[in-house]
């Protein structure tokens, strides 16, 4: 199935301040942004991948893969992934567009927060790139407000 981006996107705004029931809330367990992202990529269509450990599923908060709720685990599988579920490469800023992922680096080193693009404005610029997430609840954000972050990577759904 191809992956509708203006679902994830739609997803993303009715959930950017709320909790869907359906699955844990993990913000005060590390965090919930990777969770919430990936919520975001089933919606746009996206489908679980359930290989033990080293897929991309969500059956509960004690059944569930790693890439579903951690920032590294979500980058490996989304680019390394041959199987079913969504993929992605890293990609220069200027190929972003709504429904593609950006994980933010505080330190320089590890990859910590992930958000969804929800809003890409002409020109294309950290300003006018927009994102809805989780844990530091927020939507239609710009990417700019980051301004702490060390670097950031987008990861290009594909």
């Amino acid at each position: 199935m191809a992956y509708n981006r203006s679902q994830a996107v739609e997803y993303a705004h009715q959930w950017a301040f709320r909790r869907n029931p359906r699955y844990l809330d993990f913000s005060k367990l590390g965090g919930d942004c990777t969770n919430f992202i990936s919520q975001c990529l089933l919606a746009g269509g996206s489908e679980m991948n359930y290989t033990k450990n080293l897929g991309w599923y969500y059956n509960s908060s004690n059944n569930r893969a790693p890439a579903w709720t951690g920032v590294p685990y979500l980058y490996n599988f989304l680019t390394t992934n041959k199987g079913k579920g969504p993929r992605a490469k890293d990609a220069p800023i200027s190929e972003a567009e709504i429904g593609d992922i950006i994980q933010l680096s505080f330190d320089g080193a590890s990859y910590s927060h992930s958000l969804i693009i929800v809003a890409a404005g002409t020109p294309l610029q950290l300003d006018t790139i927009l994102i809805a997430t989780h844990t530091d609840d927020s939507d239609y954000r710009p990417l700019s407000s980051y301004f702490f972050a060390q670097n950031f990577r987008l990861l290009k759904i594909l």
